[in-house]
């Protein structure tokens, strides 16, 4: 699909995936782990969803301030195209908005030797799957889950993403990409984490279990 790069530096390549919720950061350990390749003097390139434009048109920037340089790309095709011979680390900021073509352009980065890193949110703001990352994770070599602090609870366990219009919890029928920060989105545990009209399909067999467990339990009674 993509046209190979012109590199001489083979084997030794990596996926590294760091995931988790919105506020849990992913972007402070992106640019942690960059920063790191280039005090050991690796040549580094960093890449970002051109549709995020929260904090910067051009840099990657964390909730926390922290910030780096970044080229803004359209596309994974965008992205390959822009890879340098020289360039040993490629690190990739929110990659759940980049297409299932980032999956191939990822793997084939690493097979031409060289590490990268991609950092982005693991589930939409539903709690299901979002976009190309399940295959992503499932194809790394090391992942980090990060998590959050619930804006609920307080509890440092936040794996979900809680999306609010007008202040109160987004229907399952919206939009799934809505960039924004806290005006539009908090870090919510499993058990606050709520969603108006998910579906339930699992929900008609609970209750057939609990007519049985019902029925067991007069019996021994």
């Amino acid at each position: 699909m993509f046209a190979p790069h012109d590199v001489e530096h083979r084997g030794g390549g990596s996926l590294e995936l760091i995931v988790g919720c919105m506020y849990s950061g992913k972007s402070e350990e992106l640019i942690c782990r960059m920063r790191r390749a280039v005090i050991g003097r690796q040549a580094v390139q960093v890449f970002k969803a051109a549709i995020d434009t929260r904090y910067s048109d051009a840099d990657v920037v964390s909730h926390g301030g922290a910030s780096t340089a970044a080229v803004p790309v359209s596309d994974a095709r965008a992205l390959w195209g822009a890879v340098a011979p020289a360039t040993r680390v490629v690190a990739i900021d929110e990659a759940q908005f980049f297409d299932a073509a980032l999956i191939e352009v990822c793997e084939e980065l690493a097979r031409e030797g060289r590490r990268v890193l991609v950092a982005g949110l693991d589930l939409d703001f539903r709690g299901e799957p979002f976009g190309c990352m399940p295959r992503l994770v499932a194809r790394a070599d090391a992942i980090a889950k990060l998590t959050a602090a619930c804006a609920v609870c307080g509890q440092p366990n936040a794996t979900r993403t809680q999306r609010l219009v007008g202040g109160l919890p987004a229907d399952y029928s919206a939009p799934l990409i809505a960039v924004g920060s806290t005006e539009l989105y908090e870090a919510r545990c499993r058990g606050h984490h709520e969603v108006p009209g998910r579906p339930r399909p699992l929900a008609p067999w609970t209750r057939l279990l609990e007519r049985a467990e019902g029925v067991e339990r007069s019996i021994r009674s």
